[in-house]
């Protein structure tokens, strides 16, 4: 699936060995995007990153909710953690379910709302790279987008 970061692989991370994501490398990564801050999501009071038009990556803990709906499908919530990202509609969104399947899902909740949910224990750094990004893209403004390819040579 092509996105922003297609032959680009800027330095980041948060000093852990193993190669898969944490909080510190959403942090690093959007230290990277103009227009992007990062403070508490006030649903459910976790980690998110915003930028000008709204979240583009959230911890998404599972509630009551999903884990009924979930059972009464034969499936469970991930252990480790879950974070959201924005996907472009329907399609962007089965896209990104596809090219990710591994460490990506969806839940009852989010049916019909573009954005998927990412196993942020499971996911490599340049793997996490490219959602967030792509996320950002679309909920920033064509002035960021725009200052952010100039800066990073797109």
């Amino acid at each position: 699936m092509p996105h922003a970061l297609d032959g680009v692989v800027p330095a980041v991370g948060g000093g852990h060995t193993d190669g898969m994501a944490d909080f510190a490398d959403i942090d690093a990564i959007a230290r990277t995007l103009p227009d992007s801050e990062d403070g508490v999501e006030g649903h459910r009071g976790g980690r998110a990153w915003r930028a000008a038009k709204g979240m583009y990556a959230w911890e998404r803990p599972a509630s009551k909710t999903d884990l009924a709906q979930l059972a009464e499908r034969g499936r469970a919530w991930p252990d480790g953690v879950v974070i959201g990202v924005r996907v472009d509609g329907a399609e962007g969104k089965a896209e990104v379910l596809a090219a990710y399947d591994d460490v990506t899902f969806d839940i009852p909740h989010f049916e019909g709302y573009p954005a998927v949910l990412v196993r942020l224990d499971d996911i490599d750094v340049d793997r996490l790279r490219e959602l967030v990004v792509d996320s950002w893209m679309l909920r920033t403004t064509a002035t960021h987008r725009k200052e952010w390819a100039a800066a990073s040579g797109h």
